[in-house]
């Protein structure tokens, strides 16, 4: 079939109720899986086929727990058929925590047990322990969340379902006008309308950073030189910092007044160097053609 794909990897995540479902599955969402949750077991076949038939998902994690409890008994039974037609890794990652943990987070979020409606917390919590037990004899990951922070819990998952060649972390170093406003995806901004301006050069008005004269004018100059050595060295030390705590997307804004020739020059500088650093870098522009629309307009 034209742009069918096979699947790589098939994750279904399930576990007791309160121990970090919902974290974990946003967690694969950030490594690049295509999330379900709540799907009934009995729908897993006709869900393969429809994947197949699309083409172009590679990687599902699947969430399925006791709310889906009247389903439960043939979950093995069609997990097992499933992986052996596709022929795709699958693994099962079960969550768990103990009693006490359990009941102290739904405590705090003050929400029922989908198996203590009318009745007492620890009862539906050893209930679906019960019912669950057999679906964790056979998992692949057996995940213990009772100390773990949310953060915690992604790094774990990251630890153990990333691919070496997989990146999860990206940045994007974008350059932009503060005439224009400020981008609101921004995690971090730099105003660097401090640094000579080529807009005032005729030579190099109509040009942008991206163009060599440009800058090499931002770049003689030795304010800009040291100014972006310490910079860089701010960046390299604090992305790392960003990644321990899990973030998976960082933006980095660089403005000057319209976009067009400092920021430019900087941003794709930056981008460029962390680059050479190893991390996946995406340089974007916002503003380049902003004064060339404007003249056209005009």
């Amino acid at each position: 079939m034209a742009g069918e794909i096979k699947i790589k990897d098939f994750v279904i995540i399930s576990g007791m109720s309160g121990a970090g479902k919902t974290v974990a599955t946003q967690a694969f969402e950030d490594l690049g899986y295509f999330c379900i949750d709540n799907m009934p077991p009995n729908l897993l076949s006709k869900f393969g086929e429809l994947v197949r038939e699309a083409g172009t998902i590679d990687k599902i994690a699947l969430v399925i727990d006791i709310r889906s409890r009247i389903f439960y008994d043939q979950i093995w039974s069609l997990f097992t058929d499933f992986q052996d037609v596709q022929s795709m890794h699958t693994q099962i990652l079960f969550l768990d925590a103990t009693d006490e943990a359990l009941v102290a987070r739904y405590k705090e979020t003050r929400r029922s047990h989908p198996l203590a409606m009318d009745g007492r917390l620890v009862d539906g919590i050893v209930a679906e322990r019960k019912l669950l037990q057999p679906l964790k004899e056979r998992a692949d990951c057996d995940l213990d969340t009772t100390n773990l922070t949310p953060r915690q819990l992604r790094e774990k998952i990251f630890n153990r379902f990333t691919n070496r060649s997989t990146q999860i972390f990206r940045v994007v170093v974008m350059s932009f006008g503060f005439k224009y406003g400020l981008p609101i995806d921004a995690d971090d901004v730099m105003d660097i309308r401090f640094l000579p301006n080529p807009y005032y050069v005729p030579s190099l008005k109509m040009q942008t950073g991206l163009q060599k004269d440009v800058a090499d004018y931002v770049f003689k100059n030795q304010a800009t030189t040291n100014f972006y050595q310490q910079y860089f060295k701010l960046m390299q030390s604090i992305l790392p910092g960003y990644q321990k705590e899990g973030k998976t997307n960082l933006t980095i804004a660089i403005g000057c007044t319209g976009g067009r020739h400092r920021s430019v020059a900087i941003a794709q500088r930056l981008g460029t160097d962390l680059q050479k650093l190893g991390y996946s870098v995406e340089i974007v522009h916002r503003d380049i053609n902003q004064h060339k629309e404007s003249v056209n307009r005009s």
